[in-house]
Order: structure tokens, then sequence, then C-alpha cells
């Protein structure tokens, strides 16, 4: 990378940082609770597919030994068959605490609250928080989606802290 890059890189997250506390403490960070897994792991457990295979399942239920090449071309795997689970991400966001990578483990564990929002939505709140694509009160709305349909408490709060942001910078829609 060169130089000037990363100085502006720092300067933008500083103003970030710089700005949130201007909102207040509540929204500076919003910190990933870690949920309970059936079994904690660490960095000696990694990579978990070698070391801990029997802990992967997908969310259809499906272990790394049932995925084979001939049950593919069988058909007996089907595309549903071959997602993460959130069970998995945790496992690697522990994985991800236990080396002192904390803000990797937070945005593993805002990808597990995501799995059971349809792709397509997804797309959609993407492009929602684009700058001037959204009013706060679209944002807000996502939010309340995100928090009380699919139980994404984490996203939720990140879509409430862009709102803020947005408005701040003014870069909300105009209604």
């Amino acid at each position: 990378m060169n130089q000037q890059l990363i100085e502006q890189i720092v300067k933008e997250v500083m103003l970030s940082i710089s700005e949130a506390k201007e909102m207040g403490e509540e929204t500076a960070v919003a910190v990933a609770e870690p949920k309970p897994a059936l079994e904690s792991v660490s960095k000696e457990d990694y990579p978990l597919a070698k070391k801990r295979p029997e802990l992967i399942k997908t969310p259809t239920g499906k272990t790394l030994d049932d995925i084979t090449l001939q049950e593919v071309l069988g058909g007996a795997v089907k595309p549903e068959d071959v997602r993460i689970s959130p069970e998995t991400l945790e496992l690697q966001a522990q994985v991800a605490e236990s080396v002192g990578r904390e803000p990797f483990a937070r945005n593993l564990r805002r990808a597990a609250e995501l799995i059971t929002v349809p792709d397509d939505r997804i797309l959609e709140i993407y492009n929602a928080l684009r700058p001037y694509r959204s009013t706060k009160e679209e944002l807000l709305a996502i939010a309340d989606e995100l928090e009380h349909q699919y139980s994404a408490k984490i996203n939720a709060h990140l879509v409430r802290e862009s709102a803020k942001v947005y408005e701040l910078r003014d870069r909300l829609k105009k209604n």
C-alpha cells in the first residue's frame, strides 16, 4: 500500500471515531456479544475442518463427511446444503478472539446474524445504506426489520448508527 492511501484511511477512521464520540458512547461501537456455542474453540483448534470437523455442520445439518463429489453429482447435496451456518461462524469468531482479532470476530458474528436474511434483501439493504439513497426513516425501518424480523440486533444497531452518521454528514436522501 502506498503511504498516501494509508494516511487517508487513518484520517477517515479517526474522523469516524471523533464523530461517534460526539454522538454519545452508546453509538460509538456495536459490541457483538458472543453467543453460547455447544463447545468453545481456540487457535489450537484451527483449522476447524481439519482439527475439529465434527463441530462443523451446514444449516441443513450436513457434516463435512456428508458433502462429497459423488453426493453432489448424484443430487443428494443441494446449494442450501453447503452454506455456512451461524454456529460455524460463531466457532470461527471464537478462534479469531483467541488470537486477539476482536474486530474480525465481531464481523463474523454480524455475518452469522445475516444468514437468515434472504440474499436479495441483503442486496437491497446494502444499496439502501449507500449515501443519499435512503431517508433517516427508511434506514430506521430497516433497522427495525433486522432486529424484529430476523433477530439481527447487532446489524440493526449498525444501521441505526449509520442513520445518525448520515444525518450528521448530510448524506441522507431528501424527502
